[in-house]
């Protein structure tokens, strides 16, 4: 027997059986992004640059990926470790987040890899580079876009033993990033028979730097290796030029130095060296591609943190295309982006089986404002991964 109504039964019958046979990830809700960046303090370019570069990818996209549009979540992490177990929290107990993005400071990025570690969260690192991040505390579903604080640093003790360098001494901040950058640089000076005669270090993110220069001074070594960045690196370079001593004690340093401040630090950077995994001149299809599009986007000129954003999101999106878009296929996800080749700005790369960049780290040198491209200081490094039981 037939009713009126059984031609709307049908309908929405139809409707439904429509809706069944359609692809998985077209009934997907929209995949929540966490982004945990400094917005504030010493670190906020950097992290506004790691976020423009994120959403420029998306946007390449058409606003999605692996089918899915993107819902934005941001915290300000303030660059402060003792806040971040808090603020992590918020974004996956809070707003419940698919995927998290973050940090810029090593210590920060500890604590959020501890917190996705035990809730099974993914984490996609977009800068800090603490080795433990892909040692010791590896997992499947934590993954990094930039470097390991080792491979900078590693690849600058190969190129001042190369260049005839005896006795150094070292300065950084006194935490993770600054103490690990250090460490890389001093396992190649001393395999090169170089010596480092002294370390020195102060609190982050303390910039009074006129005791340790005069120290610097008095110790005469014959050259200095630092790691600093923001606007530590900025004062940092200034205040070494205004002491007399760039002209007699050759500064050397990873490539946070003099990116994304060269503006700030003037005549004071002229000349650098520094390692890293990007520079200004690489004159690359890729590379000339993604700095126009940075360029009008934003109205700014790209530096390695928006190339690390970028391709955060280009690794993202290819775990998320080989799962049809459901971040919950965590083995699906890591196999495919373990074994992709990443088309970068930087040049392509491939992942180690710990989840860091194997990459080219670039020698660079200040000219005028850009960190010029003068050579390979180590091709294809990989970090060693030390501790990573995955």
């Amino acid at each position: 027997m037939t009713t009126r109504r059984t031609p709307l039964i049908l309908g929405a019958l139809a409707a439904a059986l429509a809706f069944a046979g359609a692809p998985a990830w077209a009934q997907q809700a929209k995949l929540k992004v966490g982004l945990m960046l400094p917005y504030t303090g010493t670190f906020a370019a950097l992290g506004t640059a790691i976020e423009n570069g994120f959403r420029l990818y998306v946007a390449e996209q058409g606003g999605k990926l692996g089918g899915r549009e993107i819902e934005w979540f941001k915290v300000d992490d303030e660059s402060d470790p003792s806040k971040a177990t808090d603020n992590v929290n918020k974004l996956i107990k809070r707003d419940n987040v698919d995927v998290l993005v973050g940090s810029v400071h090593s210590g920060v990025a500890m604590a959020m890899a501890r917190v996705a570690r035990d809730s099974g969260t993914m984490l996609i690192v977009p800068n800090a580079g603490a080795d433990a991040v892909t040692g010791p505390m590896c997992a499947p579903h934590i993954f990094r876009s930039s470097f390991s604080n080792w491979q900078p640093g590693y690849a600058m003790g190969e190129v001042m033993a190369k260049k005839g360098h005896k006795k150094v001494v070292t300065i950084t901040w006194k935490y993770a990033a600054g103490d690990e950058s250090v460490k890389g640089f001093r396992e190649a000076f001393e395999k090169a028979g170089g010596q480092v005669v002294k370390d020195l270090s102060l609190p982050f993110p303390n910039v009074e730097f006129q005791a340790l220069l005069t120290e610097i001074a008095s110790l005469k070594p014959d050259a200095v290796y630092t790691f600093f960045a923001g606007g530590g690196a900025v004062k940092f370079v200034k205040d070494y030029a205004g002491a007399g001593l760039k002209a007699s004690i050759p500064l050397y340093g990873a490539g946070f130095l003099t990116d994304g401040t060269l503006e700030a630090q003037g005549a004071a950077a002229d000349g650098l060296l520094t390692t890293l995994h990007y520079g200004d001149s690489l004159e690359t299809p890729r590379d000339k591609a993604f700095r126009l599009a940075y360029a009008k986007g934003y109205k700014l000129q790209p530096d390695v943190y928006a190339v690390q954003g970028y391709d955060a999101a280009q690794m993202l999106g290819i775990g998320l295309a080989a799962t049809k878009g459901d971040i919950t296929k965590k083995a699906e996800f890591a196999a495919a982006v373990g074994k992709a080749r990443i088309d970068s700005p930087r040049g392509p790369f491939t992942l180690s089986k710990s989840h860091n960049p194997v990459q080219d780290i670039y020698l660079r040198q200040v000219v005028g404002k850009e960190n010029k491209v003068v050579g390979v200081a180590s091709k294809a490094l990989a970090d060693p991964g030390r501790g990573c039981r995955m």
